[in-house]
């Protein structure tokens, strides 16, 4: 008797943390990742950032997910490794949205090459947004698209978009759009530290990732690793990064409303992946 009463003690309190861990504010979300600039940290990023709202189950709440969000080439890239960089970002978006499943209703979009329908959809999902259903923007590249989306939708719909932002290199880098034009659009600054502190680490703190039997958290461990050995930039050598998925787990985690984790760790992204795994 006394074994049952401390198992269900046990789940009782395991129970409570997962519910303490996922607890989303109210709303949609939508993300803008680059990746086809000089920094490849967005394919970590995006690989972990769907896989965590696939095991949060909030799936459904992603409404737009466009990457390549850098518009204007840059001369520290060339134009071959760009595309590469492009043909990699979509296939992290659809070979993870497959393998962790959930994402039918979406469509991953190049940004840049497909400039126009991203912007319409982004604006759709805006013109969406009400105060009991806003839109949660998750700025993990460069502003222009975000603000172009702003600039075609309804102003009236505006007050009812949070931005989330975590490190000013995106904010500061838009070619059409600064921060602050961005921000008297009237949507809601929501701005939580960098989260390069705590996600940008040394690769053997994903050993658990590629050494995992299951092939969907192996899928996420190669993204990372396909950052890891890029030729473009050197400061990735050794390091596996998905520091814009901070933003995402933060999200999950209840945002601004329901005090999410400001700074996640990648011990808290495993234990979310894992416990979806066992269960």
């Amino acid at each position: 008797m006394k074994k049952i009463f401390f198992l269900a003690l046990v789940l009782v309190a395991t129970s409570s943390l997962i519910a303490q861990t996922i607890n989303p504010p109210a709303g949609r979300i939508a993300v803008v990742a680059d990746g086809n600039s000089p920094d490849p940290d967005d394919l970590g990023g995006t690989a972990v950032s769907l896989a965590i709202l696939r095991a949060a189950g909030l799936e459904e709440r992603l409404v737009h997910y466009s990457h390549s969000c850098d518009i204007v080439p840059k001369s520290k890239i060339s134009g071959a490794a760009e595309q590469e960089r492009h043909l990699m970002m979509q296939l992290c978006c659809d070979g993870t949205a497959r393998r962790w499943g959930g994402f039918d209703h979406i469509d991953f979009i190049d940004a840049k090459w497909n400039l126009d329908v991203a912007v319409k959809d982004l604006a759709k999902a805006i013109n969406a947004s009400s105060a009991t259903d806003p839109l949660w923007i998750v700025e993990a590249g460069e502003p222009d698209v975000i603000g172009m989306a702003l600039d075609i939708s309804h102003k009236d719909k505006h007050a009812f978009v949070k931005v989330i932002t975590h490190h000013p290199a995106n904010d500061e880098t838009g070619k059409f759009y600064t921060w602050e034009e961005i921000l008297e659009f009237n949507v809601e600054e929501v701005r939580i530290p960098d989260q390069n502190i705590l996600l940008k680490v040394d690769e053997q703190h994903w050993d658990w990732a590629q050494n995992h039997t299951d092939d969907r958290v192996q899928w996420i461990w190669l993204m990372g690793k396909m950052a890891e050995v890029d030729d473009v930039v050197k400061f990735q050598k050794g390091r596996w990064d998905c520091s814009d998925a901070g933003m995402i787990y933060y999200w999950i985690s209840g945002a601004n409303v329901n005090g999410g984790e400001i700074q996640p760790a990648v011990y808290d992204i495993k234990k979310m992946l894992l416990d979806y795994i066992d269960e």
